[in-house]
């Protein structure tokens, strides 16, 4: 790339004032103005502001950057732009502190290349290693006692993954919704407890949200009653859960916390739900703080959408889109302990020791074959948007149903009667758990947050319809009612990202305007609307910030154009929000060029953890 491009790349509307200006600081670092230099850093910079943890230079070598004036600009051949890159005094190789480091043709921030190799020893030890000593005997006991054998023949996945988290230091339990995480969860927690054999053992339960935290102690709060395991076992079982950021202890206006490699969590076992929402940077700050002989276990789904910030860690981790059978070894302790026996391949013993780690359960318990959410849901993670269409358009399943878009001058009159149906009931109460339990059990869900299918024309439409129906009975911002999401984090408040609240009369000051929110200890709390952090309206939400969440209802409204946001993973994400029913309102084009694509983030970890490992094993071999 020559000089003369390089006031065009300054120019350009590829890059946000961030990108230039952190190009810019490169620049000077380097010693030199060199547009290979400010181009890479530049792309570094943009890479992770949209969600990749770094950038493969060598997929975009040679190629334009993009129509900036009438001859367009290249970015430079690879071999003239590594040299650039390896003889700049700003840009390090793996081991060295610099600005920027080169990981073969991958370039990084230092920040997300250390988080990257700090998460990367860390699941490698802990792959490479099994947990504590068992007592065979007790843990074949236990699972038969907690995992009775049905007729059917077939493998009781949830026993498979008991088995692996107790044998284990570090385990993935995946699967869709209804698929048992969190009842499997217990299970596992009480063979820990048997183990143990009631030695105290320090279990931390944790969600990136407070509201998935707070499911999280419910459903093991339910589980542990319903299952046969003894009464001090029950006792024991763990009676609370917190976000990430809480277990870690935030440390306040700074991104690090007060638990790390130095200062490990005081906790044995280690969960963590909803681990699909869990971005880079936070993973390996958790996994830093996990002592060396404690155990990490994480529930999720691996099929859903990434997390809003860096990273698709999930499943980088479980390598989506591939399968892999367990090892000889793991097969055969497995049909000795548990009675379980499952398949492998001819090469299995070829893997990365992480494919004994990977448990992915298979059977729905919420969504069975006559469920055309479960089925429209499955075909769309299979890319096949035509059985989805197919299974929408049905009148065999009452679960599910398609409609086509309407312009959206069309959409007042076509949601006014379901906005209504939707949330007059909670609009009618003013009593704030009564009023949490009606108004999630339905939700208008988006794919973007502008456009006249997106989260903010949908809400004031949402308000036009409830105000002219009475339903709203004041005007201005606290009118109560009114559903509100917390879009930055206040410490002091402890109100975080994504925590949904509902303005409603306070009884003990004068019927005044209040802020409830539930708390991840299940109680309400209440706040002076005024003092809340930034926060918008949600009776419309984009399908990522309803990840964690789950509504009777939901309509899930698709844009009339395509857009690289729309992928295979947003809209299982979205009709798996679901328990009942779910509409997709779409184009039929854009719906099938959203199930073509899958999300696609530029990362190390996955090659680390699957790819490079297989080979470190060849050659010690």
């Amino acid at each position: 790339m020559k000089s003369e491009g390089f006031d065009r790349l300054h120019n350009s509307d590829l890059f946000t004032e961030l990108d230039v200006q952190f190009a810019r600081f490169i620049s000077r670092l380097s010693g030199a103005e060199s547009p290979q230099i400010f181009l890479a850093a530049a792309l570094a910079s943009r890479s992770r502001r949209e969600g990749h943890i770094c950038v493969d230079l060598s997929a975009l070598a040679g190629k334009p950057v993009a129509e900036c004036g009438a001859n367009g600009l290249n970015c430079p051949e690879w071999p003239p732009w590594k040299k650039a890159l390896e003889s700049s005094p700003a840009v390090g190789r793996p081991g060295d502190y610099r600005p920027l480091i080169l990981d073969g043709t991958h370039l990084y921030l230092y920040r997300y290349w250390n988080y990257e190799r700090r998460l990367v020893e860390f699941l490698k030890t802990r792959a490479g290693s099994g947990g504590a000593a068992i007592d065979e005997p007790l843990l074949k006991d236990g699972l038969s006692r907690l995992f009775p054998g049905d007729t059917q023949k077939e493998t009781d996945w949830q026993k498979v993954a008991a088995f692996a988290s107790v044998v284990k230091n570090f385990c993935v339990i995946s699967g869709g919704p209804g698929t048992g995480k969190t009842f499997v969860v217990a299970k596992i927690l009480a063979l820990l407890l048997e183990q143990s054999r009631n030695a105290d053992l320090r279990i931390a339960l944790a969600a990136p949200t407070g509201k998935a935290a707070a499911r999280l102690k419910e459903a093991i709060q339910k589980a542990k009653e319903q299952f046969a395991c003894p009464e001090e076992i029950k006792a024991a079982m763990p009676e609370e859960a917190s976000t990430i950021h809480r277990l870690l202890r935030s440390i306040s206006g700074s991104p690090y916390f007060q638990h790390n490699e130095k200062n490990p969590l005081p906790a044995d076992v280690v969960v963590v739900d909803e681990a699909s929402m869990v971005d880079l940077a936070l993973l390996s700050k958790l996994a830093a703080a996990v002592p060396a002989s404690s155990r990490l276990i994480l529930l999720g789904d691996k099929d859903q959408l990434a997390s809003v910030e860096a990273g698709a860690v999930l499943g980088d981790i479980c390598d989506t889109g591939h399968i892999h059978s367990f090892s000889p070894r793991f097969r055969l302790d497995l049909k000795t302990v548990a009675g379980e026996e499952v398949e492998g391949s001819p090469d299995s013993g070829d893997e990365p020791a992480m494919q004994d780690c990977i448990i992915q359960l298979k059977k729905s318990y919420r969504f069975g074959e006559e469920s055309g959410i479960g089925s429209a849901s499955q075909a769309v993670n299979d890319g096949d948007s035509g059985r989805a269409l197919g299974i929408m358009k049905s009148t065999g399943y009452k679960d599910i149903q398609w409609q086509e878009l309407p312009r959206p001058e069309g959409l007042y009159r076509l949601l006014k009667e379901r906005i209504i149906t939707g949330f007059s009931s909670y609009l009618r109460t003013t009593a704030p758990e009564e009023a949490f339990d009606l108004f999630n059990r339905f939700r208008i869900l988006c794919a973007l947050r502008e456009g006249p299918f997106g989260v903010y024309a949908l809400n004031l439409l949402a308000e036009q319809v409830l105000r002219k129906e009475g339903l709203i009975q004041q005007e201005g911002r606290w009118y109560f009612g009114r559903p509100v999401m917390i879009t930055r984090n206040d410490y002091n408040l402890k109100l975080f990202n994504g925590d949904v609240g509902i303005i409603l009369p306070d009884s003990e000051s004068r019927h005044e305007p209040r802020a409830y929110f539930p708390s991840e200890e299940g109680t309400i709390r209440k706040f002076p609307p005024l003092r809340l952090p930034e926060h918008e309206t949600v009776y419309a939400v984009t399908v990522h910030k309803s990840q964690g969440s789950e509504f009777n209802r939901v309509l899930l409204l698709l844009p009339d154009a395509d857009t690289p946001v729309l992928t295979r993973e947003l809209i299982y994400t979205g009709i798996t929000r679901a328990r009942e029913k779910v509409e997709v309102w779409s184009k039929e084009e854009v719906f099938r060029a959203a199930v073509s694509r899958r999300i696609e983030r530029t990362s190390g970890l996955r090659q680390a953890l699957w790819t490079e490992t297989k080979r470190e094993k060849r050659r010690m071999e």
